[in-house]
Order: C-alpha cells, then structure tokens, then sequence
C-alpha cells in the first residue's frame, strides 16, 4: 500500500519511524456529469479570473482571502517554517480508555507502518503496551495543512490511528430530542430487550451494500442487452397510529421465525408483523360508530307497523291472560269478579282476534267479513281503553 505521509511517533523520548497508509477506502460508483442534449462530459476547468487562461495543476499555489477581497500568497516554505513540533511527528500527548472517545469524534482511519528495521523494536513495544494496558494513546500530529488530533489503538498486530474531530467541532444536539413528554412503560423495555436478545449478533463481514450492487447491476444491464427499470414500490402513507406492544410483539415473532426457520416462514412472518402494526387510536371510536345512522325513507310507516306490532302482541298477551282468569274463576266456583274478569278478557281477546283479521286481510286480500269485523272491533278498543 502506497503511503501518505512519512514521519515518526514521539512516545515519551521514543521516536518511532512510521509511514502512514490509509485504511480505508471507497466502494461507492462515481458518475460524470454530461450534455443530456448530446452526451458530451462537461468538464470544470481551472480558469485565471485575471487573463481568462486555463492554468495548470502544477502552477496553482494557496492564497489567503482577507475581507477587503485581497489575496495574501501563502507557500509550502512558510508553512514548513511555523513552530509546530507536529509537522512531522505524531506526539502522543496521553493514554486513557477506550470508552471515554465518544464515537461523534472519530474520522479518518489509517495504518501506521514501521519504516524500516530500527523501528521495528519500538513499534513493537508501543503495540504491545496498548495491548496489555488496554488504552488508546491520544496524539496530536499535522496533515494536509491543518494541526489534527488522533486516537492510536491497535488492530490484529497493527497500530491503527483514527483522525479524531476536535471537542469544539461537535455540535451540541439542541432541538433534536423530541419536545413531548413520553413515558415507557416496563412492559415495553421487556418487549424491546426480548427483540434485542432474538435478533442476537451479525456477522459484520456479511454485510454489504445492496445499493451499489443494484447500480452494477443496472449498469451491467444499460451496456448489454438493455435495461427496463421497474417501478418502485411505493408504500402510501396512512393516517394510522401504530401499537407500539403490538408492533414490538410480532417483532419478536418475526424474528424468532426467522431464525428458527427458512426464508419463506421469515418473509410470511413479516408479513403478518406488518400488517399487526398498525392498529387504531385506543379509545378513539371509529368513523363508522361516530356517524349518526341514516334514517330510512318512509318512517311514518315503520313507525306506524311498529305501533301495530306493539298492539298486536299487547292483545295477544290479555288474551292469554283472560284464558287464565276465566280458567281460575271457574274453578272457584265462578264469583262475580271472575266473571267480569273473564268477560273482559273475552272482549279482549275478541278485538285483538278482529284487528288481527283486519291486518292479514289488508296485506293479503283477505275476506271482507275480517275487513268489517277490524272496523267494529276498533272502536271499542278504544272505548274499552
């Protein structure tokens, strides 16, 4: 691997040769900018604001801009001669945890190599007290123009240096927590933690970008046979609320499922968790209850069939009662108050037998007898009431 920069580590009076080497390096496809009328690459050029010329790579030096527009020339020789001891030393400043670098600092990564034989040995003895302190060595060091700050740690039997930001260059996270008060209940960190557990570990190294490997794809497709993008699937966006325990708990199925079993249980596993995780509002009625039934056309009618059934059954229940009072008056040796009783029921019994007659002759066409037996008995219902 090519190096990037030469120098040395300053461990206390220890000076170890290094080459630095990046560790690092990107995957990602690149595209170019063209013409879309005709294809041509467009193309950004170098150009002097003062005779309008191209200027070369090896002709362009740096300048300082101050505010009235004016450009101070800076060199390499002014730059080389500032009084920085870490021009061309990575100084190890201290040695502490791993656990107190917050991740928010981490940067660039890179190898350090030892640069030649004599290094060997005080490479080595700086590796091997990382090791057994179990610390990372903070180092300050300079490159491309610029002081940086660094986090030495070792990785397999290499010294690693991570380019760490510096604490003023991390932004306080204000306005980002959300503002609502929002209480977790333990049932919910239970659910979470069993998720947690059921997913496990993953293998980092079977990681990898799906992304990239659909553009390949597609580029692959483009320069052969031709290539026929498909439409995305696009998920509408609802108005539902999600159950955070109902979509915790088929979480948890869903992944049990799928480590236990093949893919197609793992897929119609997810597919029942999907659909288990929206459920509406608690105690929210839905907009089917709320709505006020619609009234049915012709509720004079109903209302008046409705009067007629009530009077029907409220007929036929005197009826019955009358049988009873005149079963129970003659077996009491007929008093005078059964009788009345009775010959109440009686009349009772008779109207609603008439209005009934009445009814079925004018849904059916019945005989005109019941019709004329309805009307007289009608009014002394209603006298009798």
């Amino acid at each position: 691997m090519r190096s990037i920069w030469n120098g040395a580590i300053s461990f206390g009076l220890v000076s170890i040769p290094i080459k630095l080497v990046n560790a690092t390096e990107s995957h990602s496809i690149s595209f170019r900018q063209i013409h879309v009328s005709d294809g041509g690459r467009v193309r950004y050029r170098k150009v002097c604001e003062l005779d309008g010329e191209e200027v070369p790579a090896a002709e362009i030096g740096k300048g300082y801009e101050e505010a009235d527009g004016s450009i101070v020339p800076i060199t390499d020789e002014d730059l080389a001669r500032l009084p920085i001891p870490t021009a061309k030393t990575i100084e190890i400043v201290s040695f502490v945890p791993a656990e107190e670098i917050d991740p928010l600092q981490m940067d660039a990564a890179y190898y350090l190599a030892a640069n030649g034989a004599t290094a060997a040995k005080p490479y080595t003895l700086l590796r091997e007290a990382l090791k057994r302190s179990r610390k990372v060595a903070i180092a300050k060091y300079a490159l491309r123009g610029r002081e940086r700050l660094g986090m030495l740690r070792v990785v397999d039997d290499v010294i690693a240096m991570h380019g760490l930001l510096w604490p003023d260059e991390i932004r306080q996270p204000e306005g980002v927590a959300p503002e609502a008060s929002v209480t977790v209940r333990e049932a919910e960190l239970d659910l979470a933690d069993a998720l947690m557990a059921t997913l496990g570990e993953v293998e980092i190294a079977s990681l990898h970008d799906d992304y990239r490997e659909a553009v390949e794809a597609m580029l692959a497709a483009k320069t052969g046979e031709g290539f026929e993008p498909a439409e995305a699937m696009v998920e509408p966006a609802g108005g539902q609320v999600i159950d955070l325990m109902a979509a915790l708990e088929s979480s948890v199925r869903a992944a049990k499922a799928s480590r236990a079993g093949g893919s197609g249980d793992s897929a119609e596993s997810a597919e029942s968790a999907a659909e288990a995780e929206v459920t509406p509002i608690r105690g929210r009625r839905t907009p089917a209850a709320s709505a006020p039934a619609p009234k049915a056309v012709g509720g004079k009618k109903s209302t008046a069939s409705t009067g007629t059934a009530k009077k029907t059954a409220a007929a036929k229940k005197t009826a019955a009662g009358g049988k009873k009072s005149t079963a129970t008056a003659k077996g009491a040796a007929g008093t005078k108050a059964g009788a009345r009783t009775g010959a109440r029921s009686t009349k009772s019994a008779s109207a609603a037998g008439a209005k009934s007659a009445g009814t079925g002759r004018a849904s059916a066409g019945g005989a005109t007898a019941g019709a004329g037996t309805a009307k007289k008995a009608a009014p002394r219902k209603r006298s009798s009431a």
